[in-house]
């Protein structure tokens, strides 16, 4: 047997079902459609979840909770993970490169989960107190920079213009 001589198994390659194609084929006339109606016409189309008029079930529901979009941008690294790694010095690059940290994660916060009883030193990383203890417990460091943040000053509100005193008022 060739390349060129391989075929589907008998039965396997059927014609498109052809709707519309006269009384004979058994799918004439309304070609399946019904009898009038908006399903019938053409571009007769409902939007999905449409309940004729009725309040759509996707709607009847309360919503819950609440759904971060910034979620996914920090992500948790185990004080058990860092244990594995052989760096000493670690930062988000190092993460990243080991695969404990996916790739589009902007952040990293370190937790107190296993053991570490190796001397580490975090740059730039997020520790949570359990994991600070931890890691200062087995002699590492932690060098984070402070994020300065920097308030907008408000604006004067214009002051309203004094009438002369000698003006009366009507």
């Amino acid at each position: 047997m060739r390349l060129n001589e391989l075929k589907p198994a008998p039965g396997a390659k059927k014609d498109r079902h052809r709707v519309g194609r006269g009384v004979g084929s058994g799918w004439g006339k309304t070609a399946g459609r019904g009898h009038k109606g908006q399903k019938a016409r053409s571009g007769g189309f409902h939007k999905l979840g449409f309940e004729g008029g009725q309040m759509p079930l996707h709607r009847r529901l309360p919503k819950r909770g609440f759904n971060s979009p910034t979620r996914e941008d920090v992500a948790e690294v185990r004080t058990s993970e860092l244990q594995k790694l052989e760096r000493s010095e670690i930062d988000l690059a190092a993460l990243k490169e080991a695969g404990i940290v996916p790739r589009k994660a902007l952040a990293a916060k370190v937790i107190a989960s296993g053991k570490l009883e190796r001397k580490l030193a975090l740059k730039e990383i997020q520790v949570s107190k359990g994991a600070r203890a931890m890691i200062e417990a087995a002699g590492g460091s932690i060098q984070l920079t402070e994020k300065v943040v920097e308030k907008k000053e408000k604006k004067a509100k214009k002051e309203k213009k004094a009438k002369p005193e000698g003006e009366a008022q009507a």
